[in-house]
């Protein structure tokens, strides 16, 4: 129940102060720092839920699922906004659980920002992808069983990546949170937030499928 409680205290109040503080005090000079921080102190609850017998397997795993997450940004960089990227975090929250989901989303954002580009959006992308993942990892079952649950999952995991990207959007310009450029955001944002759900719903069709058997088959062989 503590390791629990430690796990939800990292991901929903830490790391989003981390992000924020950051944003807020040093905008443009804080953000190699801030991903590192972010990184870290994900890896405090993935390391708490840890068993000895597996623990080498998971990091492989983790190592695997953030290069194909990775790879596929890189492939996909000619078409605007459309990525695997969330459909690999999705994924990889849904069969490895919440932490693992985080740090797939975290670490596909700060790795392949060293080709997109780093600065300081790079910790909102990371938490915004971590947190798609670690709410995956929340509704596993669900999203395991209805394929119709997992369609409206990728709908709302563009949402929200939109909406947290928007957050940056508005911190970047003055280092303050104003609601009405933040609605204003929203509405320039929402072809791009199309897109976005778009390329989650296309890619979750195909690429969870594909996944599946391989993923339950190495869990069950390796004792995931």
């Amino acid at each position: 129940m503590v390791k629990k409680y430690l796990k939800y205290l990292f991901v929903f109040l830490l790391i989003p102060a981390l992000i924020i503080i950051g944003a807020v005090l040093y905008p443009q000079r804080s953000f190699v720092i801030v991903s590192a921080a972010v990184v870290i102190t994900a890896c405090v609850p993935f390391f708490i839920s840890f068993e000895k017998n597996s623990s080498t397997r998971r990091l492989v795993m983790l190592a695997v699922m953030t290069a194909l997450s990775v790879a596929g940004r890189f492939i996909f960089a000619p078409i605007p906004f459309f990525k695997p990227v969330t459909a690999m975090v999705v994924i990889a929250g849904m069969y490895f659980g919440c932490e693992f989901g985080f740090l797939t989303g975290a670490l596909s954002a700060v790795i392949s920002n060293f080709y997109f580009g780093q600065g300081a959006w790079t910790p909102f992308q990371m938490f915004s992808w971590g947190i798609i993942g670690f709410i995956a990892g929340l509704l596993s079952n669900p999203l395991i069983k209805s394929k119709i649950v997992l369609i409206i999952y990728g709908v709302f995991a563009g949402i929200a990546y939109s909406l947290m990207m928007d957050v940056w959007t508005v911190l970047w310009m003055d280092g303050t949170f104003n609601p009405e450029r933040f609605i204003a955001a929203i509405a320039t944002a929402l072809p791009v937030t199309a897109q976005y759900i778009i390329s989650n719903i296309i890619f979750l069709i195909i690429l969870e499928p594909l996944f599946r058997k391989k993923i339950e088959r190495l869990k069950v062989k390796f004792g995931l």
